[in-house]
């Protein structure tokens, strides 16, 4: 199968890799196979859980997750759908057993690149990696195009710094990722890849804050507000959206934050 592999077939590591699987065969035979084909990936972390695997992405950022669509505390659906949401650049690879087929094909809309089969074949792991290096290759030379034809050149660090002006000034409106990378002219993947890499933060969690930071100051300083307000304020049309977000960041429902900030 080593027409499957991109034309240098020794290509440095490049892009990383998490894995998640609970079964330790698996997962080690997984990993081997990754490195043994050499097609520019290496794998970074290794998780027995979806949680675990979260923890090593906000950690590691990669490029690329495999990951069991059955795990034990955070199943991969699970996983897959905080991927959508929080890092939309990552490409996500399902693992799953026959018995599962059904399940993994639900997890197709939170934009998962391809499946693999247990037990994993060689074959079909490396047509899954020439495919992804393939996308991975694309998206970089397309983000590289756009900085060389750009009649205003910015640094890396400029666009970051641009974007998150933006976000300042407009982020209790209707904001995407889509819609900032239309607004900039950019890829949608690459810009959030962009962004995380020189921000720390990806830009949906940087906008996450500004929306939750700014609540706070309201719930603490305009009583007369009443949640629903705030909620609008903020950029949160429907108040249940708004509260359910705010509980998971702060562990409190906005009624209570503003009781507790008296």
């Amino acid at each position: 199968m080593d027409e499957l592999r991109p034309e240098d077939d020794r290509l440095a590591p490049e892009y990383r890799v998490v894995v998640a699987e609970d079964e330790e065969r698996v997962l080690r035979h997984l990993v081997k196979s990754i490195h043994q084909a050499k097609m520019g990936f290496q794998v970074v972390g290794e998780a027995y859980t979806g949680k675990q695997a979260l923890m090593l992405i906000e950690e590691l950022k990669p490029e690329v997750v495999f990951t069991d669509i059955r795990m034990p505390v955070m199943d991969g659906l699970e996983l897959l759908e905080y991927l959508y949401f929080h890092h939309p650049y990552v490409k996500a690879v399902i693992i799953s057993g026959y018995a599962e087929f059904e399940y993994a094909r639900r997890a197709m809309g939170y934009g998962v690149r391809d499946y693999l089969l247990k037990p994993i074949e060689k074959e079909a792991l490396w047509k899954v990696l020439n495919e992804l290096h393939l996308a991975l290759e694309e998206e970089k030379r397309a983000l590289q195009e756009k900085f060389s034809l750009s009649s205003h050149f910015y640094k890396p660090e400029e666009v970051v710094m641009l974007i998150k002006e933006y976000l300042k000034k407009h982020f209790h409106e209707n904001i995407s990722l889509s819609l900032v990378a239309q607004k900039f002219h950019y890829n949608s993947a690459y810009l959030s890849r962009l962004f995380a890499q020189y921000a720390g933060v990806n830009l949906s969690r940087y906008l996450l804050d500004l929306r939750i930071n700014r609540a706070k100051y309201l719930l603490r300083n305009h009583p007369e507000l009443s949640i629903k307000q705030v909620a609008m304020e903020v950029g949160y049309p429907e108040q249940s959206h708004f509260s359910r977000i705010f509980k998971k960041i702060t562990g409190q429902n906005p009624a209570e934050y503003r009781e507790s900030s008296k």
